[in-house]
Order: C-alpha cells, then structure tokens, then sequence
C-alpha cells in the first residue's frame, strides 16, 4: 500500500567528518533508496542538512560560524551546491526533485501554513521528491527550527505523512552514546514517549558537523509520533536500511504513533504554533477541558506567565507545572491577570467592556 514518507539526514551523514567534504558514496546510496520509494509507488520527502557544513567547505572555513549573518552568507554558498549534487543524481536515476526551503513563520502564520501544505500536496502528485532545508540565509533567530530535525517532524505533521525516518549517526537510540559508553543498552521500541525519561541518558551528543544530538531527536519523534507518525530513528550511512524497515526488519528504534489531535487546524495548533506564554489552570479547570470536553474559563486560572496578546498561542499547564493543552488565547496576558480566577459575568465590570465569554474556546484548543 503505498504511503508518505518523510527521510531526514543531518550533516554529519552527508559528509566525511574530517575533511567536511560530500559523502558521495552515501548520498548516492540515499537516492537510490528514495528513487526505489518513488518506483514503489510511495510518495517521499527528503528534510536535508548540510548546506552550511558544504559551504563552510566550499570557502575553506575552519570552524562553524559563529554569527547569524556569516551562516546566512555560508548556507547561501552551499545550498546551490547541495542541490546540484541531488540534482545530478536524482536526474540520472529518472526523478525530479525541487528545492523547498522554509523558515518557523511558514508554520506560524496560519496562511503560510495552508500554502505550504498546498504546495506539497501538488508536488508529491505530480510524483516529484520535495527536498527540504531551513532556509538559513533568511531565518532570524527568532523564526529559526533550531535543527532539522524539529523541521522534519512538523513537515511529517502538516502533510500527515505515515513514516519519519531520522537518519543519524548511531544504528539506533541508545540508553547512553554507545561511542563513548560501551555499557549502553541499545532500545529497539518505544511505545510511550514518558518511558524515554527514565531509560535513555541523553547528555550533548551533538556532533562537530550538525548542529543537533540525540535530544533534538527525541523531540522530533515526540512531534511526530503525537501528530501520528512512525518514527524511526536509524543510521546514515546505510539508508537502504529504509525498505528493510518498510519491510518488517526490527533495525533502528521504532516510536509507535499516538492517536493524532484531530484536523489540519488542530495539528497547526499543536505543531506550527510557537506558545508565547503559559496558563496555570487549577484542577477543576484541567479536569473540565480534559474529560469533559469544555472550553476554558477565567475561573479555572491560577497563574500567567509570558507576555501575549488576544489570538496568539500559550501553554496549558495543570498545578504540577506541565503542559496539557495548547490554544489561542481570546485576552492579552494582561487582561488574564486581571481576569484571573473570576466569573465570566464579572468579565465586563473588571475590565470596563465586554470581552468573550471564554478564554480558549474548545474549537481553537488541542489536547497535549
């Protein structure tokens, strides 16, 4: 049956971790992998790194550059670079790839979201490989992924794909860096992501040439697999691996996907949307939006952190300090804090107008 795919490789996949040089041998090997995918009738999304590690190479750069505008200019050098090479060979295998580069606001921004989601859609029809980066020569700090991982979890979310495979550099996620620990117990599964807490010793296992570690991973597979994605976290350097999973073999470590949060405009909530602030609800308030469904009131509101305003996303937290929702909010974060704790029908009076009748009605707010 055919299914959507999404594959990211990082940098320290893509290339020699001496001299930052292309591994052409592997991304060779990862297009065969993907042109096969195609041939199979699935539809497939390559999320690539490397574009500031090959301009760094391309511009004899020694170290990882330090400023936002240095690795804007980089990325900018080694992005056409990395497209020809996928271009070359994608093209002598028969595929037709395009280059889709995205910043955090075209998922903020509920009209780049829908756009983007277009977009893919049209592409994966026409039988084309999206090939996906940040685009770093444009991204700001505040408006940046961070890493491609977090990007090929939320373009796993918005096209509601089946499988997201993390290619990286270990063959699986381990209870500790195996590079470093020899005692490291590998993990095959996980069916709950509050398991990985207790068995997995993250630490920074960031390598010299990306910018993300195993943490960033885990996060990624959080996204996903709440979304509800496969995700699969497997090596690099031999992405034939991917049928082999497709195909039954327990290699890499599986995360079972969770039931998803329902439409497109719930997965943006959840996904897209950068929370600018928290809500700490008592427990009347966290049991009336969890079990029965309701929206959220003034009079459930204990305590409001963050600086936002009416239409923006914030955090729902119970008394403990975790987060169990996530909405748009109806009031500033300084109207809350005057609003806090009352009834709605007191609303008018404390605030000198008439405001809505709920803080985050149900229609705009995702369970977490």
């Amino acid at each position: 049956m055919p299914q959507t795919i999404v594959i990211k490789i990082g940098t320290s996949s893509l290339t020699h971790p001496v001299t930052g040089q292309l591994a052409l041998a592997t991304i060779a090997s990862l297009v065969e992998t993907l042109s096969e995918l195609r041939q199979m009738g699935h539809q497939v999304v390559l999320v690539s790194s490397g574009a500031v590690g090959v301009g760094r190479t391309r511009l004899g750069l020694k170290t990882r550059p330090k400023t936002l505008s240095l690795k804007q200019a980089v990325a900018a050098v080694g992005q056409g670079r990395l497209m020809r090479v996928y271009d070359d060979l994608f093209s002598s295998l028969g595929e037709t790839i395009a280059q889709v580069l995205l910043t955090r606001r075209d998922f903020v921004q509920r009209s780049c979201y829908v756009n983007v989601f277009n977009t893919f859609q049209e592409l994966l029809q026409l039988g084309v490989i999206p090939i996906v980066n940040e685009n770093d020569t444009v991204s700001t700090e505040e408006l940046k992924f961070g890493d491609n991982d977090s990007l090929s979890a939320m373009v796993a979310s918005l096209i509601e794909a089946d499988w997201l495979f993390l290619l990286t550099d270990v063959d699986r996620l381990y209870s500790a860096d195996p590079r470093s620990n020899p005692d490291a117990e590998p993990i095959i599964s996980v069916d709950n992501m509050e398991e990985i807490a207790g068995q997995v010793n993250i630490g920074d296992s960031a390598s010299s040439w990306g910018t993300g570690g195993m943490v960033t991973k885990i996060n990624a597979a959080t996204t996903a697999t709440s979304a509800g994605v496969r995700t699969v976290i497997t090596e690099g350097k031999n992405p034939g691996n991917i049928l082999r999973i497709l195909q039954g073999e327990p290699l890499g470590t599986q995360f079972t996907p969770q039931p998803s949060v329902g439409n497109a405009r719930k997965r943006w909530i959840a996904h897209g949307l950068i929370a600018l602030g928290k809500i700490y609800l008592d427990q009347g308030a966290v049991q009336a939006i969890m079990d029965q469904g309701k929206s959220l009131l003034a009079a459930g509101i204990a305590k409001v952190e963050g600086d936002f305003v009416s239409g923006e996303a914030v955090q729902l937290c119970n008394t403990l300090g975790e987060e169990v929702a996530r909405g748009l909010v109806n009031y500033s974060s300084d109207e809350l804090q005057q609003i806090q704790g009352q009834r709605s029908a007191e609303i008018p009076q404390i605030l000198g107008y008439m405001g809505a009748e709920t803080v985050i009605h149900r229609d705009n707010l995702v369970l977490l």
